[in-house]
């Protein structure tokens, strides 16, 4: 049993280990792998994507990787595990990014990732630091959060999904920003919990005990 952390290079995945090492730890849960083997990632009973940068040059990084993305999509596609993106992690999701120009996503879950633009001139962009969640829907990686709890974000483009179905929750920046995002055994999330204190670690250990 064990939890991957995919590294395909484009990832701050030193912070993201120990918060997931931390959790584990603590409740008893499986190992948690960092790793860019496809045979390791195939085998996982759950996976979590991180992603730091811009949506078209994390895509890349993850491709070159040969074989990497096909085994994250059998483990997640195919056999139904868990899966936790977490910011250009969870961007990668949608249908197509527009930063750079035009970049597929995995069109896992459908809709478009564009610039944010708040309705309130001088907002500043990137949208950095802490902001409150507004909860849309509960889902289970969400348990023991509530609307107010407060989550780190660093981005400038924001995920519009193509389905309400599949907003979870977002924020107000100048306008609802989404913050996260899923569907069936995917979800994602544009903050970072693992930057998040007591309400990423919260969301890390639903994570690590969501059985969809």
């Amino acid at each position: 049993m064990s939890t991957v952390i995919v590294d395909y290079e484009s990832g701050n995945l030193h912070s993201a280990m120990k918060a997931f090492e931390k959790i584990s730890s603590e409740h008893g849960h499986s190992e948690v792998v960092v790793t860019s083997d496809p045979e390791i990632v195939r085998k996982a009973d759950r996976v979590v994507l991180p992603g730091d940068g811009a949506f078209r040059a994390c895509k890349k990084e993850l491709f070159d990787h040969r074989g990497l993305f096909q085994a994250i999509e059998e483990a997640v596609r195919q056999n139904g595990r868990p899966f936790l993106g977490i910011c250009i992690g969870m961007q990668m999701l949608a249908t197509q990014g527009l930063e750079h120009g035009i970049t597929p996503g995995f069109n896992w879950i459908e809709g478009e990732v564009g610039p944010i633009t708040p309705s309130e001139p001088g907002m500043k962009i990137p949208h950095m630091g802490w902001n409150n969640l507004v909860i849309k829907r509960r889902h289970p990686v969400l348990n023991g959060v509530k609307s107010g709890d407060h989550a780190y974000f660093v981005h400038s483009y924001e995920f519009n999904t193509g389905n309400p179905e599949h907003d979870i929750a977002h924020v107000q920046y100048g306008g609802d920003v989404s913050a996260v995002v899923g569907c069936d055994n995917i979800v994602g999330t544009q903050f970072h919990p693992e930057k998040s204190q007591t309400t990423g670690l919260r969301i890390i250990a639903n994570f690590l005990n969501w059985s969809p």
